[in-house]
């Protein structure tokens, strides 16, 4: 059997390089740390290790990610806490970023946004520290059981999935 210690980086696609490079250096707090010409990519590390995520351009005529394909489905990065979190969600807020969808996991309580290629992102934060295993007590649910999340006072978080 395989085992693997971790999961390394992930590599994404985009149409428009120089788009996605200002918003994971400006806006998600990546910094660029090479490039590559052909193809053209970018990678991108969160200041531990070589590259935590790659991001590579394909042709303008390229498809959009689509909800019904098989494939990724999205990235989660963690953040430090539940108040870092609720900055994340007012960052993105202020850089009028589309949120997907806010919600308590019970384990997580995560953001789910898509950054402008078109591939989904989630921003999380643990939730207590036994995680693991409150998951693999938790029976099978349906993701529509998952309370939304409100950042907010008067304001619902969008609840598309």
């Amino acid at each position: 059997m395989i085992r693997p210690k971790k999961v390394g980086h992930v590599v994404l696609k985009a149409r428009n390089i120089d788009q996605v490079e200002q918003f994971y250096t400006q806006i998600m707090g990546f910094e660029v740390v090479h490039r590559l010409a052909q193809p053209r990519g970018v990678f991108f590390s969160l200041g531990e290790q070589h590259h935590d995520l790659a991001v590579l351009e394909v042709p303008p005529e390229a498809d959009d990610p689509k909800d019904k394909q098989v494939g990724l489905h999205h990235v989660a990065l963690q953040v430090e806490s539940f108040a870092a979190l609720k900055d994340c969600y007012h960052t993105l807020k202020q850089h009028d970023i589309p949120i997907v969808r806010a919600v308590d996991h019970g384990i997580t309580k995560s953001i789910y946004f898509c950054d402008p290629a078109g591939n989904r992102l989630e921003l999380y934060c643990d939730v207590g520290p036994d995680g693991l295993e409150r998951f693999r007590r938790q029976d099978s649910q349906s993701m529509a059981s998952f309370p939304p999340l409100n950042f907010e006072d008067g304001e619902a978080a969008d609840q598309r999935s």
